[in-house]
């Protein structure tokens, strides 16, 4: 029999073993979101020595992905010994007694995340509305040495380093350095991206990948000065490209395409990854690095009957008569 279970803190996911699937789906992120202000509501569901927690939390109501901007998807964790997808939809059907709606993000559809999760509600009598909500650039290496990966890239690309890299000096790391890290944070604030959302996050997580093994961090300099800088994580067979920052003032000198090239180097060659993920959003400069882009997804899990999701169902039934009379 299914035990299902509700819980309100991170540390109660302690004590078994969740499968690794990567940055963004293991207690140590969940914990850091519920440190940073964000309160948490999981869910569990055992039998014998499987089970599985979907991490939510509490919205007007309702229950949605625990998540924030940095996490690039969201998963359920589960135990490597899951292998029954009753559980799932165990856990699904009980939900409909603690909410009228549940909303997840960011769901990556490469590993069958998104069609487990739409299909484990949709059998326990969830009305699931699924929509691409972002994508995600990658590169698969394919075995490639980093001199093949960077022939088979545009030549203004190749032109761009050879021009530009004199000017800068790279310095690479992979242990977390407070100082580095403070001067990531100064230029940052003196490039063209929006205000951080949450730099203590950031930086306890870079700690955390430090501390693991996985971080990986460039600095570039002209005439002495940070000008610069890259966060990327290598984690199993994949490199994630975190954040990168270049002063306003440095755009002549190209500082991003040459600490971008470094990274690349380093992480195909020495690392041996077999892809390089460059997360959320169709920034058309991650075009000049990636080559395949993936569909993230939304599933809205509306329990019918309840008078608050109708008109979502309304306007979504609406749309489809309207798209399939197009087609028409």
């Amino acid at each position: 029999m299914t035990a299902i279970s509700y819980h309100d803190t991170v540390n109660d996911l302690q004590g078994l073993e969740w499968s690794d699937a990567g940055p963004f789906a293991r207690p140590e992120w969940f914990a850091l979101l519920e440190q940073s202000g964000i309160e948490p509501l999981f869910v569990t569901a055992s039998e014998g020595d499987q089970s599985i927690a979907l991490l939510l939390h509490r919205a007007d109501g309702a229950f949605e992905a625990l998540t924030n901007w940095y996490a690039f998807t969201w998963s359920d964790l589960h135990t490597s010994a899951l292998t029954d997808s009753a559980i799932l939809e165990a856990l699904a059907g009980d939900l409909a007694k603690r909410t009228h709606r549940v909303t997840l993000t960011k769901l990556p559809e490469e590993d069958g995340t998104h069609a487990r999760l739409a299909d484990a509600f949709r059998t326990a009598g969830w009305w699931v509305i699924a929509e691409p909500c972002d994508t995600n650039h990658v590169l698969p290496v394919a075995g490639r040495s980093y001199a093949e990966f960077l022939a088979d890239h545009p030549g203004r690309l190749r032109t761009t380093l050879k021009r530009k890299a004199k000017k800068i000096e790279v310095a690479l790391s992979t242990t977390f350095d407070a100082a580095a890290w403070t001067a990531y944070e100064d230029i940052y604030a003196d490039s063209w991206k929006p205000e951080e959302g949450d730099p203590a996050l950031l930086r306890a997580f870079a700690e955390g990948e430090s501390q693991a093994g996985r971080f990986r961090f460039a600095m570039a300099r002209h005439d002495g000065t940070p000008v610069a800088a890259q966060f990327w994580t290598v984690d199993g067979e994949t490199a994630y490209i975190h954040k990168l920052a270049h002063r306003t003032s440095a755009d002549k000198l190209s500082p991003g395409t040459t600490l971008t090239a470094a990274l690349f180097e380093r992480v195909i060659d020495t690392d041996r990854v077999q892809w390089v993920d460059f997360g959320t959003g169709d920034d058309p400069y991650k075009r000049d690095w990636m080559e395949e882009v993936r569909t993230r997804w939304q599933l809205t899990c509306l329990r019918p009957s309840h008078p608050r999701n109708w008109p979502l169902l309304a306007r979504h039934l609406i749309r489809k008569l309207v798209t399939a009379g197009a087609r028409g």
